[in-house]
């Protein structure tokens, strides 16, 4: 499957203030819109609930045929045997990352200059999360300058993924024609009133732009 992962329309989870049930239901409503691969990020609940969660995360994206990477958590990613991992600078290193989890596996890595995403290529990286875009209270990251994105981008061989403030009033302000092969987006989703329809229009929205 990881040679063929669309990146363009990236779900990061937030079940902050909703129960099981909604999560859940906006996770599948957001599939059903366009979403094309998910990433289950929750820093907040217990392990054990994470692992819970996650099982029940990976039956959806089973059912709809989508990957499903686990944010930090290797251990919680090989107990439900998702399709990857997504790392950061402060996490493990991607070498001992893809060492721990095989080469079948996806490896995603942020990386907000250069030279951490050259590395992260090296060191095994599927792609590179990047960002923040625009400022946003899930991602504690500052803002990237897009000219540097663009370097990012051009500097590695594999996909970047940019985040960090994205919805569909400013995914074009600044990363058309960046070489991105896709946006992340949390709140635009997680906290949509109708995750469906916000879904299918930040896909419609990205799938018509130059993004060469």
């Amino acid at each position: 499957m990881k040679n063929k992962v669309d990146y363009s329309l990236y779900l990061v989870t937030d079940s902050s203030n909703k129960t099981n049930e909604e999560f859940l239901k906006i996770v599948e409503e957001a599939i059903l819109g366009g979403v094309t691969i998910v990433q289950i990020r929750e820093k907040t609940i217990p392990t054990r609930d994470f692992y819970n969660l996650a099982i029940e995360v990976k039956k959806i994206t089973d059912k709809y045929d989508i990957p499903l990477i686990v944010n930090d958590r290797i251990d919680v990613a090989i107990a439900i045997n998702a399709d990857g991992v997504h790392v950061g600078q402060s996490d493990l290193p991607a070498d001992i990352v893809r060492n721990i989890i095989g080469n079948d596996k996806i490896l995603g890595v942020s990386a907000a200059t250069v030279e951490t995403a050259k590395k992260s290529e090296k060191d095994g990286a599927d792609y590179i999360g990047t960002g923040a875009i625009f400022p946003t209270q899930t991602k504690d990251a500052d803002c990237i300058d897009i000219n540097y994105l663009k370097e990012i981008v051009e500097g590695i061989n594999i996909p970047v993924v940019a985040i960090g403030g994205l919805d569909e009033n400013n995914i074009d302000e600044k990363l058309i024609n960046t070489g991105i092969k896709g946006i992340s987006v949390v709140s635009a989703i997680m906290n949509s009133d109708n995750p469906k329809v916000a879904s299918e229009t930040l896909k419609k929205k990205f799938d018509s732009m130059n993004w060469l």
